[in-house]
């Protein structure tokens, strides 16, 4: 039997399984950092596959499946961990038990994935040569990433992987069918905190004060300048706003706002000129409106790459393990992803999951209360994730 089918066969029979891991970990979501639960739960599992483990950066896991010839090459499949603080809405019987807590993002999909494509290669070692990493992180959703601090202690190293494959739950695409994108795929994203001072008072008496409301308001406009006005056509970009905060009242002008927003880009050259560009024009229109601001921008994650060559091969083998049909070609997103610090370290694969299922509503997106997915998934994130391994362990 070939390894192609033989993991489909064994995909299908450990997909039912899979698929309750992934209730398990839905039902009880846990903030990023603070996974110790979700860590404890998934090495309990390996174990149970015979797999033995590590911790690292506190509530991540690592683990090596050694086939024959271990030391000829590595190979480094990642899940993430962590949940969203957002409160679940869906009526299901895996619904979180974690009150304000929800795997909002699709990383009990990841994590359950990985584990049984981990049983699936444990099952298998005898038939294939190298080393397979697992890489089970935390903190993907919140800065600065468990993959930075998977990094820097380690995880690339001792073996070290010649290259690291990631895959994401996609709700715009239907079940069964995957999507790559090779070379630039994911923006790089940084966060942005500017506090606006004016002087507040009564809101009847406008002249005396000097009006932090009325500045931001002229700051959030200007600021999209920055994109429109200096970004080249051909790089991405994305300057947004989420949140303003003003503690006045109907009659009372505050006397500072706080605005938090996000920068996104594909370019490192022009990601440090606009941050120096959105820090000059803000400083300048409070100056000019007579109030003054303090801006911090935080430097979050890279850009997302995805190597040429590796993504070629797991796109091939994608369509041998599905079929040309199921193979789909991405697009550019500005969404970003922990990932990319990876993919700045060794070749990386990043590739998504089609989750949806326009005949029973399974069509809400990520980061939403009643975001779900088509388990049908689940087979084949296990069963592809698995031979997209062996097929990159096969390339000389």
């Amino acid at each position: 039997m070939s390894n192609l089918n033989k993991i489909k066969e064994l995909a299908q029979a450990y997909a039912p399984d899979t698929v309750q891991i992934r209730r398990h970990i839905h039902a009880n979501p846990e903030l990023s950092f603070e996974e110790h639960n979700t860590a404890a739960y998934v090495k309990q599992v390996l174990e149970q596959y015979g797999i033995a483990s590590e911790s690292m950066a506190n509530t991540g896991l690592v683990a090596l499946i050694k086939g024959n010839n271990p030391e000829k090459k590595t190979i480094a499949l990642r899940a993430d961990l962590d949940a969203l603080p957002i409160v679940e809405a869906n009526e299901v019987e895996y619904k979180s038990k974690n009150e304000g807590v929800m795997h909002a993002c699709g990383h009990d999909v990841h994590t359950a994935s990985l584990l049984g494509a981990a049983r699936i290669l444990q099952d298998m070692r005898k038939e294939f040569e190298g080393t397979i990493k697992l890489v089970f992180q935390p903190g993907e959703e919140k800065f600065p990433g468990g993959a930075s601090i998977m990094i820097k202690e380690g995880v690339l190293k001792n073996p070290e992987p010649v290259g690291i494959v990631g895959q994401h739950v996609f709700p715009m695409l239907p079940a069964g069918k995957v999507g790559f994108k090779s070379d630039m795929y994911m923006a790089s994203a940084d966060e942005i905190y500017i506090t606006v001072k004016g002087k507040g008072g009564h809101a009847a008496l406008p002249e005396m004060n000097i009006d932090p409301v009325l500045i931001s308001a002229h700051l959030i406009v200007a600021l999209q300048q920055i994109v429109s006005r200096h970004a080249s056509p051909k790089v991405p970009s994305v300057l947004s706003f989420g949140k303003v905060e003003a503690k006045g009242a109907t009659n009372v002008i505050p006397n500072e706002v706080k605005i938090e927003g996000t920068f996104r880009t594909m370019n490192e050259e022009w990601r440090r000129e606009a941050h120096k560009k959105i820090k000059k024009l803000a400083e300048g229109l409070c100056e000019s409106m007579g109030g003054s601001c303090d801006i911090d921008i935080k430097n979050g994650y890279p850009y997302l790459k995805n190597d040429p060559e590796l993504t070629a091969i797991a796109r091939k083998a994608a369509v041998d393990y599905l079929g040309e049909d199921n193979v789909v070609d991405l697009d550019l997103w500005m969404g970003a992803e922990d990932f990319a610090y990876y993919s700045q370290e060794v070749p990386a694969c990043f590739y998504r999951l089609g989750t949806r299922n326009d005949e029973r509503g399974i069509t809400s997106g990520v980061h939403t209360p009643t975001f779900d997915i088509d388990e049908a998934a689940v087979e084949t994130g296990i069963g592809l994730m698995a031979f997209v391994a062996l097929q990159e362990l096969n390339e000389v």
